[in-house]
């Protein structure tokens, strides 16, 4: 598809934001948190139920790990946070059947925590995950400066920039435009570059609760939110590319520090490497003062498929 014209570009970004913001910020919000509430369903056993409609084929990677967390949450004592995860995803999800969480009490030390949740569905494990938290404690302390971005202010919203890529159709732009609980505004380099690094800066469209665990999921969920691109970047690819398939293999994150995901969080993404049909993703994520707060690692699946003669 050839370069679009600024009316071109302006209808499509009019028609996906009509569509938008047509749910109330307060709702969407609501419906994020209603993903992270399980039923108990036994000795470290929970449910989380099956959703009546979905405009999704599969379940978002970052909802289950954000799910796991909480899972595993609710069988750690009070005073321990999670403070890193590795994860695998083995199958995917449909977000029209329930989800079973299975939490295994690997360990409990005076200031640590081990958990393993393994995910089923239909009886088949779709995902597990391993956790550990700690009690808060001092000790020695370096960071990473963040890297000169553009505030948020200055970046193109996620809709802008997909609106203003001839490689994504009117289709595509009309199933993004669905109403998310986020506010992304993106960097993303516009043509291929050997330098594989973008990033973008996210926050919630309205508060959430105070507590540190629901921040600490929110960031796990979001931190799903592109990652995986970044591994295309040296090689011209976008998730519309045709015949290009694409799917997240493991996710590891580590929390650093406090923070809120209702203010901008700013997650700085590269990859040093694709090869064997995988690419790797690291990313940083940083307070808007420049405090690093995760970082997060994801390994995905990709594969190019010639056209169809």
């Amino acid at each position: 598809m050839d370069q679009l014209t600024d009316e071109q570009v302006e209808r499509r970004l009019s028609a996906a934001l009509a569509h938008r913001t047509s749910v109330p910020a307060e709702k969407l919000i609501a419906g994020l948190l209603r993903t992270f509430t399980l039923t108990a369903d036994g000795d470290d056993e929970f449910i989380f139920p099956a959703l009546s409609s979905t405009a999704r084929e599969r379940i978002f990677g970052g909802q289950v790990i954000a799910q796991a967390i909480v899972a595993a949450d609710r069988t750690v004592d009070d005073e321990k946070n999670i403070h890193s995860l590795h994860s695998y995803f083995l199958r995917a999800g449909d977000e029209t059947k329930p989800l079973h969480f299975r939490v295994h009490r690997d360990f409990d030390g005076r200031s640590i925590s081990n958990r393993r949740v393994v995910v089923r569905q239909n009886d088949k494990v779709i995902f597990n995950l391993t956790a550990s938290f700690q009690k808060p404690a001092e000790g020695l302390h370096h960071q990473v400066d963040m890297p000169d971005v553009l505030p948020p202010e200055d970046c193109l919203s996620a809709m802008e920039q997909i609106a203003r890529n001839p490689q994504v159709s009117d289709k595509h732009i009309e199933r993004m435009s669905m109403p998310r609980p986020f506010d992304v505004r993106s960097f993303h380099p516009e043509a291929k570059t050997k330098h594989a690094r973008q990033y973008q800066w996210f926050k919630t469209v309205a508060p959430l609760p105070d507590d540190p665990l629901t921040h600490r999921a929110t960031l796990a969920f979001a931190s799903d939110m592109g990652l995986l691109s970044t591994s295309m970047i040296p090689h011209g690819l976008h998730w519309t590319t045709p015949g290009l398939f694409s799917t997240s293999l493991d996710h590891a994150m580590w929390f650093h520090d406090d923070f809120r995901v209702d203010q901008w969080i700013c997650y700085v993404m590269d990859s040093d490497w694709t090869g064997s049909t995988r690419g790797l993703n690291r990313g940083s994520l940083y307070r808007q003062d420049g405090t690093l707060v995760a970082s997060a690692v994801q390994e995905g699946l990709i594969r190019l498929m010639p056209p169809k003669v």
